[in-house]
């Protein structure tokens, strides 16, 4: 069995860091003028430094990257073979087309919370015996263009390292979007 509380505490502090976030951009939005409310109404957040993800886009990755492990879990629970692959995760039409899905960051925030819940309960209940969380499964893990992972790789390995880097790494993504948050980090 895993120990389910490091996933559950990453997804808390992730969708946290997202709350506050998205209070950030509503403080923000309160504070320009009418004609600009208008335009900035469905806004996604603070705007990112050039070439990163907006929130939403961070939060649509996220949900992407969960529902895959949801599948490689549930898949190795009902005894089928897997595989792990985040590519999609990355997609930029695919990210755009799960927020529009979620309705937004709101919707984001939601769906990723049914998730965590969804995945602890699976990794970290008595649906996966440590033989089943010891399965190999081919994994392809990219970032930025980078290969991480390509060969197999435990599914307790995979399910730990959400909690251990990508979540924590996306955290500290949506973060850094709060404003005076990079300068703040500049004059450490």
């Amino acid at each position: 069995m895993l120990d389910a509380t490091p996933l559950q505490n990453a997804y808390q502090a992730l969708l946290d860091a997202a709350a506050t976030v998205a209070a950030a951009a509503t403080v923000a939005a309160a504070t320009v003028t009418d004609a600009d409310a208008d335009a900035d109404a469905d806004s996604p957040g603070p705007a990112p430094p050039h070439g990163e993800w907006n929130a939403d886009q961070i939060l649509a990755h996220v949900s992407l990257v969960s529902a895959a492990t949801i599948a490689a879990v549930a898949s190795v629970a009902a005894g089928a073979h897997t595989t792990y692959d985040n590519r999609i995760a990355l997609d930029a039409w695919t990210i755009e087309r799960t927020i529009e899905h979620a309705g937004g960051n709101a919707g984001l925030r939601d769906r990723i919370g049914g998730q965590a819940a969804a995945l602890c309960a699976l990794a970290g209940g008595a649906a996966l015996s440590d033989a089943e969380l010891s399965t190999p499964a081919p994994v392809r893990l990219l970032s930025n263009g980078t290969l991480l992972a390509d060969q197999p790789m435990p599914l307790r390995d995979i399910v730990t390292g959400l909690a251990e880097a990508e979540l924590p790494g996306h955290t500290r993504q949506l973060l850094d979007l709060l404003p005076g948050r990079a300068v703040a980090e500049a004059t450490r």
